[in-house]
């Protein structure tokens, strides 16, 4: 067999979650370039058709609902969609997330809440919502980042613990469904990639990432894409439980 083909996820339904914009808009049309019947998710219905749209115009296979992850009901109803449209759900990318820098003496109980309820708990329950319906060989990837690892350079308490957080319920849950469902779960670990959350403070965040990086730059999305359609695919079948660093060296210095 073609290696290559292992990368194809042709005959697989996958939920994007936060597809309306940066990181998550570019792994839409990545995943269903590959072949995969997608699923997409986000807050804001009116772009989410806008995405949903653009993609079905390039012939792909696409539904879209709006969904607040944060709810444990969207997140089952989103679930519920997906096995109505397509049938099945065999991948799970919960990329859906938020942040800002933020001073920890200045964050207030509410912000730090919504930060925890979107990034770490909205993965859990898409997590949970998905594993009860997954076949065997299904594959969750839960998009962390390279704050989950190393020491932030700006003050992102909620942001950093979440994403923490992420890397451990991500251990958990492979340790719990990889041997028992077959259901892999491994995370992405993005470093700085120039998106609508990191654009407005672009020039700050430059000046960090040449510094504090092997590379010197922001990362571009088709420099990720291929990590999360590894993770996604058959390509990584034996792979469960770990994080793909994907930023330009910044962990490793």
């Amino acid at each position: 067999m073609d290696p290559l083909q292992a990368f194809r996820l042709d005959g697989r339904v996958v939920i994007i979650t936060g597809a309306t914009s940066g990181l998550g808009l570019g792994f839409a049309h990545a995943v269903s370039a590959v072949g995969a019947r997608v699923v997409l998710a986000g807050r804001r219905a009116k772009r989410l058709d806008e995405v949903a749209a653009e993609l079905a115009a390039a012939g792909r296979e696409v539904r879209a609902r709006p969904t607040d992850v944060a709810d444990p009901d969207a997140c089952a109803a989103l679930v519920d969609f997906a096995l109505a449209e397509f049938g099945q759900v065999d991948g799970l990318v919960n990329n859906a997330g938020i942040g800002d820098a933020r001073s920890a003496l200045k964050e207030t109980p509410e912000q730090f809440r919504q930060v925890i309820d979107v990034n770490l708990n909205g993965v859990f329950w898409m997590a949970q919502a998905c594993a009860k319906v997954m076949p065997p060989g299904s594959s969750i990837v839960n998009v962390s980042s390279v704050l989950g690892l190393v020491a932030p350079r700006f003050p992102q308490a909620s942001y950093a613990a979440s994403k923490a957080g992420v890397l451990g319920l991500t251990r958990d849950l492979a340790q719990q469904w990889s041997r028992r469902r077959g259901i892999r779960v491994n995370a992405l670990c993005p470093g700085y990639f120039l998106t609508e959350m990191t654009e407005a403070g672009a020039d700050l965040l430059r000046e960090n990432v040449e510094v504090n990086s092997m590379l010197g730059r922001f990362g571009t999305q088709p420099e990720l894409d291929p990590a999360l359609i590894y993770l996604l695919s058959s390509a990584s079948s034996y792979v469960t439980g770990t994080a793909m660093v994907v930023d330009g060296g910044m962990a490793a210095l």
